[in-house]
């Protein structure tokens, strides 16, 4: 039995560095407004989405993958563990966000043996999130991430991406 939990610990283990090599470029953001108290919202409707691509191949996004679905229903998962519901009626408030992609982007990079800066082509990709009060209109939280774009990501691995990106934005909301 002792040998089984080892393998079982090991596996885990492997497990949870395969996800994070997966996402270790990704930085995460969040700002909630002076003087919100999130905790006072209790519901909430779809603002709407917007997407920025750069991308003259096609080469961002899979074709099997709704991406704008897929983070629908993550901040949706959120939000109600939040105990903010989704309404048909008049919302509190209202959520949105925003997705930017730019393909061709460049940055400097140093080669080793000459030492000596040059542009590389490294993509790019943003998501924000925002949530807006419907009675002022002014965004009270929201939250950013960025990360390099991977080259022929499968679809299992844009998902992991996008959960942890937003799962990782949810938790720099405060509860209060």
């Amino acid at each position: 039995m002792k040998h089984y939990s080892h393998l079982i610990l090991a596996c885990l283990v492997m497990l949870l560095s395969a996800c994070s090599s997966i996402t270790k470029d990704i930085k995460v953001d969040a700002e909630v407004a002076p003087e919100t108290v999130i905790s006072k919202y209790k519901s909430y409707d779809w603002l709407g989405s917007l997407e920025a691509l750069n991308d003259p191949n096609n080469d961002w996004q899979p074709t099997d993958i709704d991406i704008s679905g897929d983070i629908k229903y993550l901040i949706d998962h959120e939000l109600r563990s939040r105990g903010l519901f989704k309404t048909t009626g008049t919302p509190e408030l209202a959520v949105s966000f925003f997705i930017g992609v730019d393909m061709e982007n460049t940055e400097l990079k140093m080669d080793e043996e000459t030492k000596k800066q040059f542009n590389q082509k490294v993509p790019k990709a943003g998501l924000v999130v925002a949530l807006i009060d419907v009675n002022s209109g002014k965004v009270v939280w929201f939250g950013a991430a960025t990360g390099d774009v991977q080259n022929n990501p499968s679809s299992e691995i844009v998902r992991e991406r996008l959960r942890y990106s937003i799962k990782e934005m949810f938790k720099l909301m405060p509860s209060k």
